[in-house]
């Protein structure tokens, strides 16, 4: 791999990635979600990507040597969001606030609320920190500050093949990054929810919110955190299905804005936000509402988005 300058040798020591040797890999599933068919083979360059998701600690260096204002921490233009409200024009983000009582699962989604004031720092809102949070995946980040940070380390962030094939460990057509079984022996194998969303979280993994990014096990390659956690920000725009041959250059997605493609962008939303793919889902994933803590899973979502449940890891290509 090419030595970095960008950032202090000292910081890329602490920031342990994996090597891996790249290959041919099946990719997708035709047995879940539609967004996630069809399965197809797909070969991927030699790259190296990080342990474990950004966390606070490191995204904090980061903001210390630069300056760096992330979009949550910057008002909304309000040309940039027609008929926004005044409230939602002010410096903040997504909280994730459970309901009191049971409440549809379809949208629109009543357990995320616009909060003033919330950002990478305070993830929840004014009233909450990251202290003692240092080793937590950072969160409230959107695209552009993952890209940001990414470009800062003289690295990437990674493509959805790149990352999909990290995350499945060695393991070729498994359902899980470590099987075809949601636990193991009735041990949990990574931070999603537990009871029924969004009301009762049992916490059986041991964590309601975020958890520290060694917590669970690794997968086959030595990795943490590809499943659960927090979704992590890929490098692809978002297509509502895969491209029957993403070997082809043509066919890899591009910026909707361009491009007239299903799924792209939500025809609800009249600001017309891009979207680019998620990958690996969250602590908010749960057998009874969004079964996308599998390496097949993706979710769009809008590149200006930051929430409380996603983050990022970069990759670094030879």
């Amino acid at each position: 791999m090419p030595h970095q300058t960008s950032a202090p040798e000292t910081f890329h020591r602490q920031m342990k990635m994996v090597n891996l040797p790249g290959g041919l890999f099946r990719m997708g599933s035709d047995h879940h979600y539609p967004e996630e068919a069809p399965a197809h083979m797909v070969h991927v360059d030699p790259f190296a990507i990080d342990e474990t998701p950004v966390t606070n600690d490191q995204f904090a260096r980061f903001v210390a040597e630069t300056g760096y204002v992330t979009q949550a921490e910057i008002a909304p233009r309000p040309e940039d969001y027609p008929g926004a409200l005044p409230e939602y024009l002010k410096p903040g983000s997504a909280v994730f606030v459970p309901p009191d009582a049971p409440v549809p699962l379809g949208a629109p989604l009543p357990w995320w609320r616009y909060v003033v004031g919330a950002c990478w720092r305070q993830p929840y809102g004014p009233a909450s920190s990251i202290e003692g949070l240092g080793d937590h995946p950072v969160v409230q980040v959107t695209h552009a500050d993952a890209a940001a940070y990414a470009a800062w380390a003289g690295k990437a962030l990674p493509t959805e093949a790149e990352w999909e094939f990290a995350a499945r460990g060695g393991l070729e057509g498994a359902d899980y990054a470590w099987g075809d079984n949601l636990t193991l022996g009735g041990r949990h194998m990574a931070n999603t929810w537990q009871g029924q969303f969004p009301t009762e979280n049992l916490e059986e993994d041991g964590y309601a919110r975020t958890s520290p990014v060694r917590a669970f096990p690794p997968n086959g390659y030595g990795l943490f955190d590809m499943i659960g956690n927090v979704w992590e920000w890929t490098e692809d725009w978002y297509v509502s299905r895969h491209a029957s041959d993403a070997n082809k250059p043509c066919c890899a997605p591009r910026n909707p804005r361009s491009v007239d493609r299903a799924g792209s962008i939500d025809p609800a939303d009249p600001a017309q936000i891009p979207r680019k793919v998620l990958k690996g889902g969250s602590h908010l994933c749960a057998p009874s509402y969004c079964q996308r803590y599998r390496p097949a899973a993706r979710q769009p979502e809008a590149i200006d988005t930051a929430t409380t449940h996603i983050g990022f890891r970069c990759v670094l290509r030879g």
